[in-house]
């Protein structure tokens, strides 16, 4: 039998997925993290990205989060994420609007303010179109 450790994400506003997993990856704040059974206990916090999960003999799932925390102990991973979805939930067309509506905010900001808020709303929508693209590339 496999290793595995306990698996949750949830969303400040729902529960996304709760099982049992082989391994995990996540965007933390430092670099994309690899998480295997028996992990040293970690908390830090996550950037917008992709989390995957591999559950025992099953295919790879994949969800987008927009920041958050992940707490890490030796057979639990816990994300508290901001906002989350599984990627077959993610709406590229509005993704792609959140991105130029970024942009344009970049181009003509008036405050640092505005252009920290701005980049943010780019970070965010770039993690969406990536977790679609590679949503996409897993199904070919």
């Amino acid at each position: 039998m496999a290793v595995t450790l306990q698996v949750n994400i949830v969303s400040t506003n729902k529960e996304i997925y709760s099982g049992v997993a082989e391994m995990v990856s996540a965007p933390g704040e430092m670099g994309e993290m690899g998480i295997l059974p028996r992990h040293n206990q970690l908390l830090t916090r996550l950037k917008p990205g992709q989390v995957r999960v591999k559950p025992p003999n099953g295919e790879e799932l994949i969800f987008y989060v927009s920041g958050g925390l992940l707490e890490i102990q030796p057979d639990l991973v816990t994300i508290l994420a901001d906002t989350a979805e599984r990627a077959q939930d993610l709406d590229e067309a509005a993704a792609l609007a959140a991105k130029r509506h970024a942009e344009e905010l970049l181009i003509g900001r008036a405050s640092e303010m505005e252009f920290a808020k701005a980049q943010a709303e780019l970070a965010r929508a770039v993690a969406q179109l990536r977790t679609i693209e590679r949503l996409r590339k897993r199904k070919k």
